[in-house]
């Protein structure tokens, strides 16, 4: 079943003049003053530096600056005063583009939606359609603002086996644009669930979450960096740095110390595990995949994960269907490994794919930072598609449940799949996995503390929905008695020499051999 057609002409007329009486009467409010007007923020100057060559590029992009963006030689960047002296006394081209905090950079004369009437309307949502969605915060910014989130699918409140796909925008808070577009989709997944077969069948099978405005803060003040003067998506555990291993292996999050905004989200990945997600940006029409960083590789060169073939799809699924970012002329196809384009460090698509096994791309989503508010229809026309595509990508490769094998209870599972070293893992609340794969064939591995690893040497997967593999581990107690011992041994030893077991003595998943018995002998508690 595929997305429906966009009816162009009737939907591109509908939203113009929905957004034309939205920004009448939100003009209203430009009589008055806003009620942020004292708040107070370090200003950053927005700058676009030329540099004299790649070399002189590279050596300024590696500074510990905040880069927005690189096109060809010139790089934008976010500058405190001393910063944007020392960056003048290079003697290179510079254009000093904008100063910020510039309040009325997202006001409601701009025809955007205010930080107060996003919270009115998600929770207006919440209460008409409470059978399809339900609205949370992640916690509260550096200045006390919410961080709304809206879970969206077919009976919220209920635990089901469906991916979960995330969308997030603005943690930038001058790039309202993917805030709009989370609201545009949400609105039509609610508003035409009833009507509408193919939305009703994607929420039966998917779970929706939109963070439309992670970084409220700068969004009023029209800042990009959040209360304390701080880039977000600069902000996250650095690979090599701050980890190495995964969250599963280490059982430490790394939340402490990190700004609000960025800790509230990174508890919120971690208690919601995602099947695929992605984060909304402008000043650039482009998706770019992961790595965006590799300790050894400098900017400028291209840093390929071990899925790199799965987020060149995944990237293309989004962008085909977004025609001005597929045509574009800076990156072909419209996509890009982000360190070819340029290195960034704490970022957050980087750190939930290598820490928390989450597939992610990030969505830049107009060229402009903050383009007028008529452009808004035709920027959701461009995205409406890609959007509902990129969703529907979450249910290709394998998928399945991990369970106890005795009491069939959920298991947080480490699934890893062969000659491909990044592992994804289980919801350790229902056990469900879901692991992106292209066609063709695949060796897996599930492991769990305290079990024996359990392999499925042979999968195949095919075009369309996920080949499904649920698997049950033993911890080697096959008969229950809530101990390992010689008992269940010997009970592995009369299965490989053909004898009759009341139990699964298959416990590593390649047949009955002697690797089993070994297998159930090392589960034996060392007194």
């Amino acid at each position: 079943m595929n997305p429906p057609a966009i009816k162009h002409e009737l939907d591109i007329m509908f939203y113009v003049r929905f957004y034309q009486v939205l920004i009448g009467l939100l003009c209203l409010a430009a009589f008055f003053p806003p009620a942020h007007a004292q708040e107070e923020a370090t200003p950053f100057y927005v700058v676009e530096v030329t540099a004299p060559s790649p070399e002189a590029l590279h050596a300024l992009v590696s500074m510990s600056l905040i880069v927005a963006s690189v096109d060809k030689l010139t790089a934008t960047l976010y500058l405190t005063e001393e910063e944007y002296r020392q960056v003048q006394a290079f003697g290179y081209t510079t254009r000093l583009v904008e100063v910020q905090p510039n309040p009325l950079f997202n006001e409601k004369a701009s025809g955007y939606i205010t930080y107060d009437e996003l919270g009115s309307l998600l929770n207006g949502y919440a209460d008409s359609y409470p059978h399809l969605c339900q609205v949370s915060s992640l916690g509260q910014s550096v200045k006390g603002r919410e961080l709304w989130a809206i879970k969206i699918t077919h009976n919220p409140d209920i635990p089901a086996d469906k991916p979960v796909v995330k969308y997030v925008s603005t943690l930038h808070g001058d790039e309202p644009v993917g805030t709009m577009m989370c609201l545009d989709f949400a609105g039509e997944l609610l508003a035409e669930y009833e009507n509408d077969p193919y939305i009703q069948d994607l929420l039966d099978r998917t779970v929706v979450w939109l963070v439309p405005l992670a970084n409220p803060d700068g969004y009023v003040l029209g800042m990009r960096v959040n209360g304390n003067g701080w880039d977000l998506n600069r902000s996250f555990p650095t690979y090599g740095l701050d980890y190495v291993d995964t969250w599963y292996d280490t059982g430490v999050l790394g939340d402490g110390g990190r700004q609000p905004e960025v800790a509230h989200l990174m508890r919120w990945h971690a208690a919601v595990p995602g099947a695929l997600a992605a984060n909304f940006h402008t000043g650039a029409l482009v998706a770019n995949y992961p790595y965006d960083n590799e300790p050894g590789i400098p900017s400028g060169v291209e840093a390929p994960s071990p899925d790199d073939d799965i987020f060149q799809y995944i990237s293309l699924e989004y962008s085909s269907r977004n025609y001005p970012m597929y045509n574009s002329l800076a990156f072909p196809l419209g996509i890009t490994n982000g360190s070819a384009w340029y290195s960034i460090t704490g970022g957050m698509m980087d750190w939930n794919y290598r820490f928390l096994g989450c597939p992610e791309v990030t969505f830049e989503l107009s060229g402009i930072k903050r383009p007028a508010p008529s452009y808004l229809p035709q920027l959701w026309m461009d995205n409406r598609d890609a959007m509902f595509a990129y969703v529907e990508a979450a249910h290709m490769g394998i998928r399945g449940l991990t369970r106890d094998r005795n009491s069939g209870a959920a298991l947080w599972t480490k699934v890893s799949v062969a000659d491909r070293e990044q592992p994804v893992f289980s919801d350790p609340g229902f056990g469900n996995y879901h692991r992106l794969l292209l066609p063709g064939t695949y060796g897996l591995a599930f492991s769990t503390e305290g079990y024996i690893t359990f392999f499925v040497d042979t999968v195949t997967v095919e075009e369309g929905s996920a080949t499904r593999v649920d698997v049950t581990l033993s911890d080697g107690d096959l008969d229950d008695t809530g101990v390992v011992d010689a008992k269940d041994v010997q009970s592995v030893v009369d299965a490989v020499l053909g004898r009759s077991v009341s139990f699964d003595a298959d416990v590593n998943g390649r047949g009955i051999t002697a690797t089993d018995i070994q297998a159930v002998i090392n589960q034996i508690p060392v007194s």
